[in-house]
């Protein structure tokens, strides 16, 4: 494995719901040593603030570092965990997808489970059983016994999932796509800039809790007080069978993305056509996404007092919010050379151009 791919096997690997990020913080923290001054706001992000030549404009890249799992919420008599979602689950994802309750006494095992089919009547069979329905089995008898082990309501869950380099070397299968590509970019960025210079101040931050209400950006934002935001982010990829081209007309291996449109933010149209000029001039590929059922952090960061001039850069990836996605790799690399590019041209007068 290359140095890319290690990083990105660490951080899918690592632990990181929505609210309980501090095993994937601290593994970012630690890729993040030398590449600036760190910086916490009060509820978990980080900000690694790397000077170039000039201490403004200020530059923010962010991606979010918590993954979508769950959280105990209760145990019953019998031994069985009932759960919470931490960010959107889609229901017929989860039967028989083994999880590990990170606990004080150390990580515990378990699969999802609900009714066997065998005991429901024939005419319930085909309906899709829901979240409420469902536990988590972790081979136990009782409350007691849970107890003993040390599960508590309020323990995270996270997906059980080791990173894969799939067939052909190029595409990779992992939990937590969403967003830990985003989080390696902005590392990988800092580390590039740090070596080439840049004639501005970047934040590089990993957010806490997006997946529950892009929470990390609403207060990140404040400790970086940006002029100009780049959203890092996973992409959701159209190239499956059942979507068509006017649903998302996205593919792997095909560039990272520009948003175009998501339900809570339209971007600055200026620093969306620089991105796009500047994937043009650097011949790389690049693609557009509208996204009309979902928002990133860019949303938050976007309405920052007066306003922040925003735009989201995205890697596209297959089955977000399950236990395994896919990215490609052309696209990931793409995505960088394009972020480092446009963060070099974000001088004064070039931020400045972006409202008047």
């Amino acid at each position: 494995m290359d140095t890319t791919t290690l990083l990105l096997k660490e951080l899918t690997e690592a632990s990181g719901v929505s609210g309980h990020e501090m095993e994937i913080r601290a593994l970012v923290e630690k890729r993040l040593a030398g590449l600036g001054s760190i910086e916490k706001d009060k509820i978990g992000s980080l900000i690694c603030r790397q000077t170039g030549s000039t201490k403004t404009p200020v530059i923010m890249i962010a991606g979010h570092m918590d993954e979508v799992g769950f959280m105990v919420k209760l145990i019953s008599k019998e031994g069985f965990l009932k759960f919470v979602p931490l960010g959107g689950w889609f229901d017929q994802v989860l039967l028989g997808q083994r999880v590990i309750i990170k606990t004080v006494k150390g990580d515990v095992p378990g699969v999802i489970g609900a009714k066997p089919p065998h005991l429901i009547p024939a005419d319930e069979r085909e309906k899709i059983v829901q979240k409420k329905d469902m536990y988590i089995d972790i081979g136990a008898s009782s409350k007691e016994e849970v107890e003993q082990i040390g599960v508590r309501p309020g323990d995270p869950v996270i997906p059980r999932a080791d990173f894969v380099t799939l067939a052909g070397g190029k595409t990779y299968l992992s939990k937590a796509f969403d967003d830990r590509v985003g989080v390696a970019l902005m590392i990988q960025a800092l580390e590039a800039l740090k070596a080439e210079g840049h004639p501005n101040t970047v934040c590089g931050v990993a957010t806490v809790m997006e997946e529950v209400g892009v929470r990390g950006a609403t207060t990140s934002v404040e400790a970086v007080n940006p002029d100009v935001a780049i959203v890092l982010e996973s992409d959701i990829a159209g190239d499956v069978p059942g979507i068509t081209e006017d649903q998302s007309a996205v593919k792997l291996g095909k560039g990272p993305s520009v948003l175009l449109y998501d339900a809570r933010m339209i971007p600055n149209l200026k620093l969306r056509d620089l991105v796009m000029d500047t994937a043009r001039d650097l011949k790389l590929p690049w693609q557009v996404s509208a996204m009309e059922g979902g928002a990133t952090d860019g949303s938050a960061i976007h309405l920052y007092k007066i306003g922040v001039p925003t735009v989201v850069i995205g890697v596209p990836a297959r089955h977000i919010h399950s236990h395994s996605g896919i990215i490609h790799r052309d696209d990931y690399d793409a995505a960088l050379k394009l972020i480092v590019a446009v963060l070099r041209k974000l001088d004064a007068a070039t931020v400045t151009g972006l409202t008047e």
